[in-house]
């Protein structure tokens, strides 16, 4: 892990403003476009189902090799299981662990998209970041050492949570990298609020404190897909002061992806960071998660969502709130896979 005394346990004490100076003097950008990588060794594969059947081997992300070597990738898959940031039903923890064994149905090419990802970029299951259980600061602090030496090596992270606090200390390795970046978040939820129970970090607050610590560029920050309930009408003031503009759940429905298009073009020289919390899907088809929210998108919506971002100079993207203990007959977990590959073929 990156050594010295302006970790980022001292920015976290310090403030947004410090963390923001620190990102500023250290980062080595990685810039658009992007190429692949020419070595000599083969493109990592996902293992041959004709050879050996899906519901065999040691479950891995796509059921792609584990190489836990980043100067090896351009993409990485990784998991990470932490869940110390929800405030209802726990269990994200364990997403990064389903959503492998689902994800065994994934087949190399894609139909709509015309592409296979994996023989243009040398993609692997990176495996799990270490984390902290019981210290969502050091976890931080973890995160965004371990994501680091990941970036550097030249290679960008498709990170699989875990909850959606994971977000904040994600973005800030990412900023090192490509500085302020463009944001794209598809969830139920706007995640800019304060704190929660005297805590200021939760799963609903990493939106704010990155908005806050110059990690999003401002005015180039998308939520599709809020709904439901807030606690007063002044939730929204935040994103409106800092210019995210927000799709509802209700809207998505009414004009469908026409709506995230003109976004798309203002942000098409930008790198741009994509976030998918899964309780954007609606619960009747992703009912495995902390908090879920009716009138979601359904699953052939967030396909379409997703896909239709293809183009974006993607500089990295997660999926969070997996929750399998909630799950029925794992089509969370499956949907989540599937996800990940349709995100995968965005790069």
């Amino acid at each position: 892990m990156p050594q010295g005394s302006a970790g980022p346990r001292s920015a976290i004490a310090d403030g947004p403003r410090k963390w923001r100076s620190m990102l500023y003097n250290s980062r080595r950008r990685m810039k658009f476009p992007i190429k692949p990588k020419q070595l000599k060794t083969p493109h990592p594969a996902p293992v041959d189902a004709l050879v050996y059947p899906r519901f065999s081997g040691v479950p891995t992300f796509m059921r792609l090799p584990h190489v836990p070597k980043a100067e090896q990738l351009d993409i990485a898959l990784i998991g990470v299981p932490f869940d110390g940031g929800t405030t209802y039903r726990p269990g994200p923890r364990f997403g990064p662990r389903n959503i492998r064994v689902q994800s065994a149905m994934i087949r190399p090419w894609n139909p709509v998209l015309k592409l296979d990802p994996f023989s243009r970029w040398r993609v692997a299951d990176y495996g799990d970041l270490s984390i902290n259980p019981l210290s969502i600061e050091d976890t931080y602090q973890r995160i965004s050492e371990q994501l680091g030496d990941v970036l550097r090596a030249g290679c960008r992270p498709v990170c699989v949570g875990g909850d959606h606090s994971i977000l904040l200390p994600i973005l800030r390795a990412i900023h090192r990298q490509f500085g302020p970046v463009a944001f794209i978040q598809f969830d139920a939820h706007g995640d800019t609020w304060s704190g929660y129970f005297g805590s200021p970090h939760s799963h609903g607050t990493p939106v704010k404190h990155a908005v806050e610590e110059g990690l999003i560029e401002e005015g180039y920050a998308l939520q599709v897909g809020l709904r439901g309930q807030v606690y007063s009408e002044h939730d929204f003031d935040f994103a409106k002061q800092h210019n995210i503009k927000i799709i509802t759940s209700e809207e998505f429905h009414r004009g469908g992806c026409s709506l995230v298009a003109p976004f798309l073009k203002k942000v098409a020289k930008r790198p741009v960071y994509i976030t998918l919390d899964i309780d954007v899907v609606d619960p009747a088809f992703a009912p495995g998660t902390g908090t879920p929210q009716v009138g979601g998108l359904t699953s052939a919506q967030i396909l379409d969502l997703v896909r239709s971002l293809k183009g974006v100079n993607v500089a990295g993207c997660d999926l969070v709130e997996v929750s399998p203990p909630y799950d029925n007959s794992e089509i969370t977990s499956l949907l989540a896979a599937n996800l990940l590959y349709e995100m995968l073929c965005l790069f």
